[in-house]
């Protein structure tokens, strides 16, 4: 049966290659057009469809949603133009030629535009025409190449600032690659579009000029043909010629208005989840009072002696009525809701347990491990039944949480808490508050990562995740900040940020014996062997969660878990102390974490320890064994000088990486973990022998 169903080779190649011949096939027929003769019936099919492609045109404009949902309109303008031009070429040659013979010379179309739609009448023609001409020329397609050029000039303007914002979302595991690539690939094709728009409503402008032309040419040629060569009379030629040069401009002029208003909505609107007519129906009979107001005035003329009464009240009560109408559905609106909302309490005064009920275990709730609370402005961004996005971002942050730190993030429970501010939400981990911050719904946090130029008006406040000045800003001034250079982001992704940002810093905390064991559990499915023989007969399940917490907690991922566990296979025989295995596993995941904070460089630019200050902590390490022998003041120094060097490492762009024998880098990365937040402490024997270390700066020498 499948194969009854399946096309001839021949025709499904014919099938494929329709497309790619469509637009040569396109060509080669206009220009036969301006160079062979066409019977007058091929310039009536001709004729028609031009006038069916312009609506087909205008309506697909009308139910665009976005701009770049009709890409193809810049090259559609082209066609259409070039394609009114070579009727016009046809036309001029078969009324210059035939119109002797009559009014049907040159096709009923042009016929009927000339009598029916002008009444016959040439001077009537003309004077359409002209208006025809100058409303398309002086008025739509002027104002829409203008608002063309304006939108092509903020696309370009706004680029930059729109790249940052999708690279701040891909930073922030908001998105993926495919979504950043097909993001930066609509930028750049919003900024093409807008040009493409500018330089197309050139044609249109071209293409009146060329109507009026051909007009003049066709009335001029056709007197001195029709005189000369036909003996006509002056006035016969003059009418007949005339009414056919009449007909065939307004034949070609009402497609170009039409086209030219399609443009016109294209580049116009303004881009949201509504097509034009959604946009006007929902926007322009929003508020009861105006269709009141209206319904007044009009009914206040409508009593005026001479006026057209009867019109002028029809009018004024269908416009009182829509108000009445829109008013009820208004008022009715909320008492639906408030019903809803009082059955779904109803509902749940059901299930509650009695008063007198005994408390049980049940009563007793587990602490969730990683919770969001949301004040209830914010309620829409976690809510399934509003399209709430957050949740989406959620998902996306845990999947890659989980493909770069090595382990699955235990869920985020989310609850709104009617004790905070409505605009205000905060995490917790493990029932303990570890970050909070206010999201404005509805508006954007313009984010100045220090290098955007002017301000906006809005609320100033910092970025929640890292601390960045920003201002809360109205959608209306998305584009100019992000051309400004700040990065722009919703209220969503604010939060989602900060989600983000707390879990990868808490990556620590969240690995409990569930995951370890989890881990172990996916990793024996590839290699199950290697998982028996480490756990629990040589390490026990409690050592290993405490190295690879150890590990997290200075920022190194544990995707590479077949490493960390020959590591601990061939060094756990000497020692069962978690630090001493972390610092062996460090050495086996030394070219990973190398690659983590070195990306694609074979220089490593680092900063190290002066001699003698090497020498005095080697010192104390062995009065204290663990270095509490430091003392005070220098420990301070310490602290100081290596903040001043990671802040000119970062500035100039490195990242603030610290060189130490393997015997201080437990030390100082305890001790520094406090002081300097973004330092990273690693050891001689971590860094591979294929890299070239280059020191940038010394930490123990006089500021």
């Amino acid at each position: 049966m499948a194969n009854s169903m399946k096309l001839p080779g021949w025709m499904s190649g014919l099938a494929g290659r329709g497309g790619a011949a469509a637009a040569p096939l396109l060509i080669i027929m206009l220009l036969a057009m301006m160079i062979l003769p066409l019977p007058a019936f091929v310039l009536d099919v001709f004729f028609s469809f031009n006038i069916a492609l312009s609506i087909i045109v205008l309506l697909t404009a009308l139910y665009t949603v976005k701009p770049l949902d009709f890409l193809a309109f810049p090259a559609i303008l082209l066609v259409s133009t070039m394609l009114r031009l070579a009727l016009n070429v046809a036309s001029t040659r078969i009324v210059l030629t035939e119109g002797h013979t009559g009014g049907a010379a040159a096709g009923k179309v042009i016929e009927a535009f000339g009598h029916f739609l002008i009444g016959g009448n040439y001077t009537v023609g003309i004077v359409v025409f002209i208006i025809l001409t100058i409303i398309n020329f002086s008025v739509v397609t002027k104002g829409a190449g203008r608002i063309a050029e304006v939108g092509a000039r903020f696309a370009l303007d706004a680029m930059p600032g729109k790249q940052m914002a999708i690279d701040a979302d891909l930073n922030a595991g908001l998105i993926g690659e495919a979504e950043a690539r097909k993001r930066r690939s609509e930028v750049a094709q919003e900024a093409e579009f807008y040009g493409a728009m500018d330089g197309a409503s050139k044609y249109v402008k071209g293409d009146a000029v060329a109507g009026i032309m051909i007009t003049i040419i066709n009335i001029i040629g056709g007197l001195i043909v029709g005189v000369v060569m036909h003996d006509l009379a002056f006035g016969e030629a003059t009418k007949v010629y005339t009414l056919l040069a009449i007909g065939d401009g307004l034949v070609a002029q009402i497609p170009s208005l039409i086209i030219s208003i399609a443009a016109g909505m294209v580049v116009s609107r303004v881009a949201n989840d509504e097509d034009v007519s959604s946009q006007l129906t929902n926007q322009l009979l929003k508020r009861p009072e105006a269709l009141y107001i209206t319904a007044a005035i009009i009914g206040g003329l409508g009593l005026i002696p001479g006026m057209p009464n009867l019109v002028f009240l029809l009018l004024g009560g269908s416009l009182a009525a829509g108000g009445y109408f829109i008013s009820k559905k208004a008022k009715d609106k909320p008492a639906q809701e408030a019903a809803a909302a009082t059955e779904a309490a109803a509902q749940a005064a059901t299930q509650a347990p009695a008063e007198n009920e005994e408390a049980t275990w049940q009563d007793v709730m587990p602490v969730d491990t990683l919770g969001l609370e949301v004040g209830y402005r914010l309620i829409p961004l976690v809510d399934k039944n509003q399209g709430g996005e957050l949740l989406k971002r959620i998902k996306g942050i845990r999947k890659k949480f989980a493909q770069e730190v090595g382990f699955l993030a235990p869920p985020v429970h989310i609850r709104d808490n009617l004790e905070l501010k409505p605009s205000a939400y905060r995490i917790t981990l493990k029932g303990v508050e570890v970050g909070s911050g206010e999201a404005l719904n509805g508006q954007f946090l313009a984010i100045n990562p220090g290098m955007a130029s002017g301000t906006l008006p809005g609320l100033v406040t910092t970025d929640p995740a890292f601390g960045l000045p920003a201002i809360w800003i109205e959608a209306s001034l998305r584009d100019e900040a992000q051309s400004m250079g700040y990065t722009v982001v919703d209220a969503g992704t604010v939060v989602a940020t900060h989600l983000n940002h707390l879990i990868t810093q808490h990556a620590s905390e969240l690995l409990g014996r569930m995951e370890v064991q989890a881990l172990l559990d996916h990793l024996g499915k590839e290699t199950p062997k290697l998982v028996e023989d480490l756990v629990p007969k040589v390490v026990s399940l409690s050592t290993l969660q405490k190295v690879l917490q150890n590990l997290l907690s200075e920022g190194v991922h544990i995707r590479d878990m077949r490493s960390i566990i020959e590591a601990l296979s061939e060094h756990s025989t000497m020692t069962q102390d978690p630090g001493e295995l972390t610092a062996v596993v460090r050495v086996a995941l030394g070219r990973a974490i190398v690659q983590q904070l070195f990306p694609g460089e074979n220089e490593l630019p680092v900063m190290t320890l002066d001699n003698r200050l090497e020498r005095l902590l080697m010192q104390a390490m062995g009065a204290g064994g663990d270095g509490t022998g430091i003392e005070p003041g220098l420990a301070d120094t310490i602290a100081q000088q290596a903040a001043h060097a990671a802040h000119q490492q970062e500035q100039m762009g490195h990242s603030a990486v610290l060189l130490v024998p393997a015997p201080l880098r437990v030390l100082l990365s305890r001790f520094l973990r406090r002081a300097v937040p973004t330092l990273k402490v690693l050891s001689h024997a971590e860094v591979p022998e294929t890299k070239t270390i280059r020191v940038t700066s010394l930490v123990g020498v006089p500021m």
